[in-house]
């Protein structure tokens, strides 16, 4: 095709409504002005205040906080962007991103759909099909089973073909529902069964495929890029085995595992996959690395851009969000194979609002200060600032939190002391989690497998505190409490705070850091305190206080904590003692209620999905009771024992908070 030609086609975009939220909305917004496209935002009401609404050019309200009734909603969308005369939509990464049907409504309007053709999203919506797809062009896939026979018979006798260990995954969907790890012969109709029924729930689709279950596997992806003329390229790999509930919280590049002959096969591989599909604009092959072997197989194709992108950006000084628009605006992709080049060496850690030692349970709240330092190399793309709240409707993303190089280590170095210097305080995240990961031998090498964080982090090992940490959070938390009093203080102004005519009585104040509660006793003498907690004596300075920091010298070393008060409890964050949240105990505490035997709570803030009993029915041991929704996560509450369900008192639909009550078991 002739240059002349070529341009005829291209269709310029003058204005893009990203069909998204947080920090992937903002991200595309800076393209956006980079390459003087107006941008258009869709909010819900829990985002009315979100940082990206006021990023971008105009922003259109669209309904109520769940996401089917809000970012999930195609005739709202459209609509909008009629409206306002959007020339293309953006769908960013979840939500719409993957889905077919809303690609081809989008070129039916007459707008066009920045990510890949319809045809391609919809041949790799089924991960049978896509398997199939890609044997047929010569990509290694996992052996294993994905026919069309369904029935029990055939699926069994398809497994002992395999063999043990195997997988069984639903064709549908993903997040790791329907998938189960069969070790032995035995387990295997029961595994088979349970996943069918998991699949059926999640995705209303129970068909599965079968694989061999790759041990010690590493999750290797390549970024590839295609254009409307049969163009396809890679944009090198990216290591993202660090994984919890099969959801990614590190990725780097390049691979410590990759070799150039090793990337030129895979990069092959993932090109041949990009022109099996005729692909069109920016994905991602997904493999599955077998370490002991050193083979690679396909796993999937992400038919959008992915959350971890900017890993890739750093290394290669691409902007792919930028070519993303030019392919969907017809150009030719100006990039060849050869010139592909990486530089120095990228990292990316995922600040989550999650407690990681209870299973990385997401948690809500305001985050009330949110500051990073200033760092060469460092790029952060966040969905929140000071003030923002952490709903239950969403992912629990807090930041992306990317470091640059020269080599691994450099880098490796870098990211530790931003996490170490990271203010995110008010709700529990995941930073200390993130430092100790961090600082594992193993993954200091790049030795580490997809179930790493399940065989090497001990994650009990995260509640517990040094004791030099809790003290000098204890002692900081006390002298802002002192500090608060002396400024209110009218009467008798000229004697000192807590002040006792016996010399010898000292102050009194317990907290509890997570479950061990600590006393302090203290006194002041002319300018110093004098502090006891426990065994440990100390002698305190108070230098300064102000603008949510306090620094105080501790036996002749000085410390600047950050903290916030929340009610009775502060949240402190000092560089070198890590994060720490402490409760201060009542002085005359009130007497609580013992929780009530056969009671289910709300382990966290959450929405009512599906009730699955009635008052007065029998249940027994192990049966489900009801499905809650938070944050993008469903939990399923079930029956500790038997019993009968006496009172309900959750309605569907509705939204409650951590610790409500939501049935009662009578087990008499």
């Amino acid at each position: 095709m002739s240059i002349e030609n070529l341009s005829s086609e291209i269709c310029l975009l003058k204005s893009v409504l990203v069909a998204n939220r947080g920090e992937i909305a903002s991200r595309i917004f800076r393209t956006c002005r980079k390459m003087g496209i107006k941008s258009i935002a869709v909010f819900s009401e829990a985002d009315r205040s979100a940082p990206f609404v006021g990023e971008a050019d105009m922003a259109v309200f669209i309904g109520e906080s769940q996401p089917s009734a809000s970012y999930l909603d195609q005739d709202k969308i459209i609509q909008v962007a009629k409206q306002l005369g959007a020339d293309a939509i953006h769908p960013g990464y979840g939500f719409l991103s993957e889905n077919a049907g809303f690609a081809k409504r989008c070129a039916e309007e007459g707008m066009i759909f920045i990510g890949p053709n319809p045809k391609a999203i919809e041949a790799m919506g089924s991960k049978a099909e896509a398997k199939a797809i890609m044997e047929a062009h010569g990509v290694p896939v996992v052996p294993g089973y994905q026919g069309e026979d369904q029935s029990r018979e055939k699926l069994l006798a398809a497994a002992k073909e395999v063999g043990f260990p195997l997988l069984l995954k639903a064709t549908a969907g993903g997040g790791g529902k329907g998938m189960r790890i069969v070790q032995e012969p035995e387990d295997l109709e029961a595994a088979i069964e349970a996943a069918k029924r998991e699949a059926r729930n999640a995705f209303g689709d129970d068909r599965l495929i079968i694989e061999k279950y790759i041990e010690s596997g590493r999750h290797l992806e390549f970024q590839i890029f295609g254009d409307q003329y049969g163009n396809a390229i890679h944009v090198l790999e990216r290591e993202c085995s660090i994984q919890r509930r099969y959801q990614k919280v590190i990725e780097e590049s390049p691979s410590p595992v990759m070799s150039a002959e090793l990337r030129q096969q895979m990069g092959a591989a993932a090109v041949n996959a990009a022109r099996a599909l005729q692909y069109d604009n920016a994905g991602t092959v997904e493999f599955i690395y077998d370490d002991q072997s050193g083979d690679f197989y396909f796993l999937e194709v992400n038919t959008r851009l992915q959350v971890e992108h900017p890993v890739t950006e750093e290394i290669t000084g691409l902007d792919l969000v930028q070519m993303q628009f030019e392919s969907a605006m017809g150009k030719a992709l100006s990039l060849q194979q050869a010139a592909v080049m990486g530089r120095g060496y990228a990292i990316e850690a995922r600040l989550y609002a999650e407690d990681a030692s209870n299973n990385f349970l997401p948690v809500t709240g305001k985050i009330h200060r949110f500051a990073w330092p200033e760092v060469e190399g460092l790029r952060v793309e966040t969905a929140v600032q000071s003030g923002s709240e952490i709903s239950i409707f969403y992912d629990p993303m807090i930041a992306k939190l990317i470091v640059w190089d020269e080599d691994r280590a450099a880098a490796h170095r870098k990211l530790t002391y931003v996490l170490r210097s990271l203010q995110c305080l008010g709700v529990k995240t995941n930073q200390d989690f993130l430092l100790k990961l961090l600082q594992h031998p193993d993954f200091l090498v790049g030795k580490y497998n997809t179930h790493f964080i399940a065989e090497k982090m001990n994650l009990e090992a995260l509640t517990g505190v040094e004791d030099q940490a809790q003290d000098v959070g204890a002692i900081a938390a006390t002298l802002i409490q002192w500090k608060e009093r002396e400024g209110r203080r009218t009467l008798l102004s000229g004697l000192p705070s807590g002040w006792r005519n016996s010399f010898y009585e000292s102050q009194k104040v317990s907290y509890v850091v997570g479950e061990k509660e600590i006393q302090l006793r203290y006194r002041k003498q002319a300018s110093n305190f004098e502090f006891e907690v426990e065994t440990h004596s100390y002698q305190v300075q108070l230098v300064e206080m102000a603008d949510g920091h306090i620094r105080l010298e501790v036996n002749g070393v000085q410390y600047r904590v950050y903290w916030v008060k929340e009610g009775a409890q502060f949240f402190l964050q000092q560089e070198s003692l890590g994060s720490l949240v402490l409760e201060e105990l009542d002085r005359f505490p009130t007497q609580e209620s013992e929780a009530e035997s056969g009671g289910y709570v709300a382990p966290m803030p959450s929405q009512v999905v599906k009730i699955l009993v009635e008052s007065g029915q029998q249940v027994i041991a192990g049966q489900d009771l009801i499905v809650l929704s938070s944050m993008k996560m469903e939990n399923t509450l079930t029956a500790t024992e038997d019993g009968v369900v006496a009172e309900i008192y959750a309605e569907e639909g509705g939204n409650v908070p951590a610790g409500f009550l939501l049935l009662q078991l009578n087990n008499d």
